[in-house]
């Protein structure tokens, strides 16, 4: 059967899609091989032919996550217009539903531990990708100078981030409400 020439990298796609999403809720070993690809309708043979391994298909996935959540974060920006960005970026990071879907949202919450026991290559990669993050979340930063505004990044996404890991550890939603309500109210009144 022969296949359209976008097909393969179609396919690619989904299954970075579906690694990423799958490494977000379950782990960096949620993305097994099989389960990715059984996802795409293939075999575990045919991920040869899109990845020189799982590291590979690994970072793809978690470049594909902070794409994700930097669009999503920026989109929220655009639409809100009556405050500053980073209180609608903190608003929205900081919310219940996002904090119940680790699937559709930052990486960083979901894998720093697992990420910070990673090879010193893979550590490299994903330190590159998380100034590529940075220097898009950067300019909706609070502050007048670029300095300032990488602080408020680091001091922002430091306590969301730990904000949402210790609410997703909480057994129901009134007890993570009030972990992200303390971290949203304590940085809105901060900067």
């Amino acid at each position: 059967m022969r296949y359209r020439s976008e097909h393969k990298a179609e396919i690619h796609q989904q299954i970075v899609k579906d690694a990423s999403r799958r490494v977000r809720a379950e782990g960096l070993s949620g993305a097994a091989v099989s389960a990715v690809m059984r996802d795409a309708g293939l075999t575990h043979g045919g991920f040869y032919k899109h990845f020189g391994s799982k590291d590979d298909l690994l970072l793809e996935a978690l470049r594909d996550s902070f794409r994700e959540i930097a669009d999503t974060l920026s989109g929220v920006v655009a639409r809100e217009q009556s405050e500053p960005p980073w209180k609608a970026i903190v608003k929205t990071y900081l919310s219940l539903e996002y904090c119940e879907h680790p699937e559709r949202g930052c990486p960083l919450p979901a894998l720093a531990p697992e990420l910070a026991r990673g090879g010193r290559r893979m550590r490299g990669q994903i330190l590159a990708e998380l100034v590529k993050y940075r220097d898009l979340m950067v300019p909706f930063m609070p502050g007048r100078q670029i300095a300032d505004q990488e602080r408020a990044f680091f001091a922002i996404f430091s306590t969301m981030t730990g904000a949402v890991e210790i609410a997703r550890l909480l057994p129901d939603s009134s007890a993570q409400e009030k972990v992200l309500a303390a971290a949203k109210d304590f940085l809105l009144r901060s900067f």
